[in-house]
C-alpha cells in the first residue's frame, strides 16, 4: 500500500459522518425494539380486547388490578391502547434505526426509547386508577343474611 492509498483510507474514514452508530449494534438494538414492541402490541391488543388473563407476568400488575379479575380486566382495558401504540412505536424506531445513519440514529433512538417507556408508564398510571375504581364485591354472608325465616331456626345452611 503506498502513501497515498493509505492518506485516501483515512481521508475517507475522516469525512464518514460523525456520530454513525456501527451496525452489528444497530441490528442488535432494532432486534430488541422489535421483540418488544411486538410484545407490547400483543399485550396491549389483549388488554384492550379483554382476553389478557389476570396474571402476574403481563399488564398492568398493580395491587389495584390484582385484587380481582374484574379490576385486572378494567385496568389493562384502560392500559391497552397506549400499551399497544408503545409497542408500535418501538417496532417502528427500529425500522427507522436501520434506515437512518449518523446523528439521525441517535435522535430516533431517544425520541423512540423515550415515547415506548413514556406510552408504558401513562398505561400503567390509567389501568391502576380504572382498577382503583372498580367496587369491592361484598362479603358473602352464610345463611339468611341476618333475616329469620320465622322460628329463629335459619333452614339455608
Amino acid at each position: 500500500m503506498t502513501n497515498a492509498e493509505s492518506s485516501q483510507g483515512f481521508v475517507q474514514a475522516a469525512t464518514a459522518e460523525a456520530g454513525t452508530v456501527p451496525l452489528p449494534i444497530v441490528v442488535a438494538v432494532s432486534v430488541v425494539l422489535i421483540l418488544v414492541g411486538a410484545a407490547l402490541a400483543v399485550i396491549g391488543w389483549r388488554g384492550l380486547q379483554e382476553k389478557l388473563p389476570r396474571n402476574r407476568f403481563a399488564g398492568v400488575r398493580t395491587p389495584a388490578t390484582l385484587r380481582s379479575d374484574e379490576a385486572f380486566r378494567v385496568g389493562n382495558r384502560a392500559a391497552g391502547l397506549p400499551t399497544m401504540v408503545s409497542g408500535v412505536i418501538g417496532i417502528l424506531t427500529a425500522v427507522a434505526l436501520l434506515g437512518l445513519s449518523g446523528p439521525a440514529q441517535w435522535v430516533a433512538l431517544a425520541i423512540g426509547v423515550l415515547g415506548v417507556f413514556g406510552l408504558v408508564a401513562a398505561g400503567g398510571v390509567l389501568g391502576t386508577r380504572a382498577a382503583a375504581l372498580v367496587p369491592d364485591k361484598p362479603a358473602r354472608k352464610i345463611g339468611c343474611a341476618g333475616q329469620c325465616c320465622g322460628s329463629n331456626v335459619c333452614g339455608i345452611a
